[in-house]
């Protein structure tokens, strides 16, 4: 497969979908945005989808739907919706599929697994970004600073269908890469992600709360809670923009964590983009995170395989009495956390 079927669709079409999309459309591809923002859809096909930030600046004219109100068939899908609606929007976007179609997977997560439970795994590629952005406005999309784009098919071989889709995320970022190993690459995400649900705990920046030495072992100890699930489950995670899986291995030094978590703060105070979106869902849009869908399977994958994970439990504990306004976003919720850690 030399060329991918177009037109391309983007399902959801918020940070990571409506980013990527501009710019698929901005070199020339026909694009089709889903999104289930009624205002989103109206604005995109009233003025177009326009990016705004210190990257680029540009606004690009595209067809928008709902899900409801989408028809036809299409070969090249891109799933980019948070990754507690996965399920739903898989099963929508299913009747959508031509049979030889794929479906790519641009979320944080492990949501390739209920993905290919839906619509199979040989149609399913792995996808995994680092990218800043946020949705600001209804067709309007921020996008703050660059990071890891990598794409990988998920029983590691490399196929004429991911040399194209890696062309297509060139196109998006020419440090886009192509990888035998995206597992490695997801977890070594859910390993940040788990770090950045902690930063999410209080009202901080991502670099500021990274950098607070007096929490530096939290945020050590609850990358290793996730290395010590994935290396119990067989994975090798792989490392990116700042984050070395090998140093939050149990058996590394406290200096080498330290090292990598110095590394993630000057990779951060880069962006425009100060806080994370999970902090965005709580503190701005007031709204139920991806916490169960990104954090869940550790705990989950991890009792499968005799490993427990007792501060990420908490954590979405407490994600979940923010999520409800029982709890404030304060420092004192990491000190109140790093209690898991002397259990």
């Amino acid at each position: 497969m030399n060329h991918l079927p177009e037109p391309i669709l983007i399902w959801g079409a918020g940070a990571i979908g409506g980013t990527m999309g501009t710019y698929f459309a901005r070199a020339g591809h026909e694009v089709v945005f889903v999104d289930r923002a009624k205002d989103h859809v109206e604005a995109i096909n009233a003025r177009g989808l326009s990016i705004e930030g210190p990257i680029a600046e540009f606004c690009v004219k595209a067809r928008a739907f709902t899900p409801e109100h989408l028809e036809g068939k299409f070969g090249t899908v891109f799933l980019c919706v948070k990754a507690h609606h996965t399920l739903e929007a898989a099963r929508a976007l299913e009747a959508h599929l031509t049979p030889d179609g794929v479906v790519v997977s641009a979320q944080n997560g492990l949501n390739e697994l209920e993905i290919a439970s839906i619509i199979g795994e040989s149609r399913t590629v792995g996808c995994f970004v680092n990218f800043g952005a946020d949705y600001l406005a209804p067709g309007t999309i921020h996008y703050a600073g660059r990071g890891a784009v990598v794409i990988g098919e998920l029983n590691g071989t490399f196929t004429p269908r991911l040399a194209a889709l890696q062309n297509l995320m060139l196109e998006f970022d020419d440090r886009a890469i192509a990888t035998g190993n995206i597992w490695g690459f997801l977890w070594g995400k859910l390993a940040y992600g788990a770090q950045l649900f902690v930063t999410a705990l209080t009202n901080e920046s991502i670099a500021d709360a990274l950098a607070a030495i007096e929490h530096q072992k939290l945020f050590v100890e609850i990358a290793r809670e996730v290395m010590r699930v994935a290396d119990a489950r067989g994975i090798k995670p792989e490392g990116f923009n700042g984050f070395n899986p090998h140093a939050f291995t149990p058996e590394a030094n406290l200096e080498a964590a330290a090292a990598s978590l110095g590394e993630m703060v000057e990779f951060n105070r880069k962006s425009a983009k100060t806080h994370s979106g999970i902090w965005r869902d709580l503190a701005i849009r007031q709204r139920q995170t991806e916490v169960n869908a990104q954090l869940g399977p550790i705990v989950k994958l991890g009792a499968e395989v005799g490993v427990p994970a007792p501060i990420t439990k908490r954590l979405i504990e407490m994600i979940h009495e923010i999520e409800r306004g029982t709890r404030a976003l304060a420092w004192a919720n990491l000190v109140e956390l790093e209690q898991e850690m002397e259990a």
